[in-house]
């Protein structure tokens, strides 16, 4: 294995506990709201959503500690906050402890979105920096698919202490990946743009290069900072294309309806007509295909490029979404449902799954690059904690506005992907096989 591949798994294994932490919370989803006995509205605010909360507050933020302390220990940290979380949630002996401890939790989630990406972008070439950036998706939903196997396991593991547990586990892979990540080394752009340390970065580009192709790399990192102004803000007008791309592609994975389905996914089939126990299984389906589909667009990445898996994702999203209103709406069997909801997660994963990271890694300037990465990824966490904040007002069993028939919801998330299908086409440009240096001169 090359060191540039060995480093980016390292630093992609924050993708599992993103995706374990994120989606472990929907096994315990209505053993909490049962304990506690939480109206819809404090249900979704300091239960569901509050993780989110913080992730948005870590994605906002996250550039900070990215730029000034380095994306080595920006990812050290990281692992210690998934650690505190896991053990705290575990231990909550009320809902408002349980808050705390998911949004520092979320924290991790939000800080890994921007520094994890980056990180992998700039130890990578233009040739593969598509698919090993894009292993920070594969781990995601990997981390979800064991989430959702871990919930279905644990169910009756303890009785009512079983979310407990489902919650705990985390810790184990936490304290791991915290360990794993201490070896990586720094980013040779970080070391050059921000510390000024030529020796290093030129020691570290040795490792995946050549003596001539590293010493070009390094005049071309020093090239395109040459005319910097170190003090410069992300927000002006010559940024106005990079920063709306960054916003829109944030914008639209969010509005695909991609959390509200991963979240509530026992939820949403049980109200298909299937058992508690069978949604579970069912949910394994769900991060089985999720999976697949990822490596699936891992490969195809560099080779199609970002805009045509996108393509292919939001005509994918098209059909499904709308389906999958169609069998709510007429009540269909729940395997055709499942079966419509598991093409919804397969479009997902081979388009916004495999491209989001990637495309607002690469598309900002070299010096700008952990704040713009911030706000790529803050817009991204912004609507995923609304739509899972609001989601309990639609779907709760007493009060829900649609908590016998959700088919309207799904029924606007596809509208939603007929725009972003026509932003694609009509604005979106194709990054594939582009240095980061010529991308920051474009």
């Amino acid at each position: 294995m090359n060191k540039t591949l060995k480093w980016s798994i390292t630093a992609a294994l924050a993708g599992f506990l993103f995706g374990f932490d994120t989606v472990v919370i929907s096994g315990a989803n209505q053993p909490i709201k049962e304990l506690w006995d939480t109206t819809p509205l404090f249900h979704g605010t300091f239960i569901m959503s509050m993780a989110l909360w913080g992730t948005v507050f870590g994605s906002l933020f996250g550039g900070y500690p990215t730029e000034k302390f380095g994306r080595k220990k920006t990812l050290i940290w990281i692992g210690i906050l998934y650690l505190l979380s896991a053990l705290g949630s575990a231990l909550a002996i009320d809902p408002y402890t349980f808050s705390i401890m998911r949004f520092i939790g979320g924290i991790g989630v939000g800080i890994s979105s921007v520094a994890v990406p980056i990180y992998i972008s700039e130890i990578s070439t233009a040739e593969n920096r598509g698919k090993l950036v894009a292993l920070y998706q594969f781990n995601i939903v990997f981390g979800i698919f064991l989430a959702f196997i871990s919930n279905y396991l644990l169910s009756g593991f303890d009785g009512a202490n079983d979310w407990r547990w489902m919650l705990g586990i985390e810790a184990i892979p936490a304290l791991l990946y915290s360990i794993l990540v201490i070896k990586i080394p720094n980013s040779p752009r970080w070391l050059v743009i921000a510390k000024n340390n030529e020796k290093e970065a030129l020691t570290i580009l040795n490792y995946t290069l050549d003596l001539k192709s590293a010493q070009n790399k390094l005049n071309e990192i020093k090239e395109s900072i040459s005319n910097t102004d170190f003090n410069e803000k992300l927000f002006q007008s010559k940024y106005t294309r990079v920063l709306t791309l960054g916003f829109l592609i944030a914008f639209f994975n969010q509005w695909s309806g991609i959390n509200f389905v991963l979240y509530y996914a026992p939820e949403i089939l049980e109200k298909s007509g299937l058992a508690v126990k069978e949604s579970l299984l069912s949910s394994i389906s769900i991060g089985l295909v999720n999976l697949v589909f990822t490596l699936i667009g891992i490969r195809l990445i560099d080779k199609l490029g970002r805009k045509k898996l996108m393509t292919i994702g939001s005509i994918g999203y098209i059909i499904s979404l709308a389906m999958v209103a169609w069998c709510f709406f007429t009540q269909a069997a729940p395997l055709l449902l499942i079966s419509f909801i598991l093409l919804f997660i397969a479009s997902h994963a081979i388009g916004q799954g495999a491209v989001i990271w990637v495309f607002i890694s690469e598309i900002f300037p070299n010096k700008i690059r952990s704040y713009g990465q911030s706000w790529g990824t803050g817009t991204h966490w912004v609507f995923a904690a609304i739509i899972t904040l609001i989601t309990p007002l639609f779907l709760d069993e007493k009060s829900g506005i649609f908590r016998d028939n959700p088919w309207p919801i799904f029924a606007f998330f596809s509208f939603m992907m007929i725009l972003q299908l026509f932003w694609v086409i009509n604005k979106m440009p194709e990054t594939k096989g582009i240095s980061l240096e010529e991308l920051s001169k474009e």
